[in-house]
């Protein structure tokens, strides 16, 4: 858009003390001066940023760098989310916008038709875009984040040749552990073949086997100079390499997009040495200390079981152990002396109850009755004979004895007459 110059019409409004103007007729007045200004090109650096989501308007706070002045600015959300490149708060911007007064409050402001940004700001603006497509993609997810090795057997090392940067890491480095082996690799740290150069070294150092951790490291610098730090090549060869990458570009306040993808940001060169390499001098010391510890720790040990075996011993179980022993064997002689009380008493009672048993079989055999002169006479088939009536004169009968038989013949046969039992007249 072309650039446009305004004039403003010079108006002068009759009053005096006696004919004072009312305000809103200055109001009014400063309104149509205004109105006549028409729309124009302003330059600043976004001081403030607000997009509300319950509006549809997006307002910012537009300041001069060079001096302590500032407006308000109010912008369409549909005009700020068109833009080709976000911008953020601090970005410098180009803005085409009408200057609006609010009577009622007597503000001034400006409303936004297109914002361009420029300089720094775009820079910024461009990156801050690409910071959000590779985070979409994650790359920056901490979980894909590597450990770096405790202590590595090489170090790869990115930089530029005869840097200040290469002085830093390998000085440090070799103040720490003076055993750190690297493998240094150069590149442009700066220009239009700086990100190029950088990723093929980084192949290079992926590649080799024996290099356990990568530094790529710069000093610090412009904006414009880092930019190849925030290579979307470079941030994904660094995302993609096997070994685990140290970022130590520029200075603390420095961050190009490799600090996000990296596995360790390091604030600087030095700073990086620190996180890679151990410190021998500290790691002894703690080895030290952790020895110091542990026999402290075994002593303490040591004393606390010999206590607890002390006081073992002084107890009774320990410290007359045959007393144990004789109490159990007490104790055993009781229970074998009841135990043969018990058998002797039951075994009385169970002889006794075989006599009792022999006894009444004894008195109810039949050989008890013919030893008091009984005897049971048997007819010739062997029937038990109990009536004179049933043997015949002159029939053969046997007669039992207590002891032995006799064999007779039936000469006489006396009959008797036979009683009966209440129980059979019945």
């Amino acid at each position: 858009m072309p650039a446009q110059t305004t004039s403003l019409m010079h108006v002068r409004l009759d009053t005096s003390f006696e004919h004072p103007a009312p305000v809103r007729v200055i109001a009014n007045a400063m309104t149509g001066y205004i109105a006549k200004l028409g729309p124009i090109w302003v330059e600043g650096q976004i001081a403030q940023l607000q997009r509300r989501q319950q509006t549809q308007t997006v307002f910012l706070t537009l300041r001069d760098p060079l001096a302590e002045v500032s407006m308000q600015v109010t912008c369409p959300r549909s005009v700020f989310d068109s833009m080709a490149v976000p911008v953020t708060e601090g970005a410098r911007v180009v803005v085409f916008a009408k200057v609006d007064y609010y009577v009622p409050r007597g503000t001034l402001s400006l409303s936004a038709r297109e914002i361009r940004p420029v300089g720094v700001g775009e820079l910024l603006a461009r990156i801050e875009q690409r910071r959000q497509l590779l985070a979409a993609e994650g790359l920056f997810d901490p979980a894909k984040k590597r450990s770096l090795p405790f202590l590595p057997g090489r170090v790869g090392l990115i930089v530029g040749r005869d840097s200040a940067a290469e002085r830093d890491v390998f000085d440090n480095s070799r103040r720490r552990w003076a055993g750190v082996d690297f493998r240094i690799e150069y590149a442009a740290v700066q220009g239009r073949e700086s990100a190029r150069q950088v990723i093929e070294a980084l192949h290079v150092l992926d590649r080799d086997s024996t290099v356990d951790v990568i530094i790529i490291a710069r000093g610090g610098g412009a904006l414009e100079d880092l930019l190849p730090f925030s290579d979307e090549g470079l941030i994904r060869a660094v995302a993609a390499s096997r070994t685990p990458v140290v970022s130590a570009i520029g200075h603390e306040q420095d961050q190009p997009l490799l600090d996000l993808v990296a596995d360790v940001r390091a604030s600087t060169p030095t700073d990086a040495a620190k996180r890679v390499v151990p410190d021998v001098a500290d790691e002894i010391d703690k080895i030290v200390s952790f020895r110091d510890r542990s026999r402290s720790l075994l002593a303490h040990t040591i004393r606390r079981e010999e206590q607890g075996l002390v006081t073992m011993r002084t107890r009774p179980v320990l410290a007359q152990p045959q007393r144990i022993f004789e109490h159990l064997s007490a104790v055993t002689d009781e229970w074998v002396a009841r135990g043969r009380r018990s058998l002797d008493h039951r075994l009385a009672r169970a002889t006794d109850d075989l006599e009792h048993g022999l006894a009444r079989v004894r008195a109810l055999s039949p050989l008890a009755t013919l030893e008091r002169g009984y005897a049971v006479v048997q007819s010739a088939a062997g029937d038990v004979l109990t009536d004179a009536e049933q043997v015949a004169v002159g029939e053969h009968i046997t007669v039992r004895l207590a002891r032995g038989r006799l064999g007779a013949v039936v000469e006489d046969a006396e009959l008797e007459s036979r009683q009966v039992s209440p129980h059979e007249e019945q």
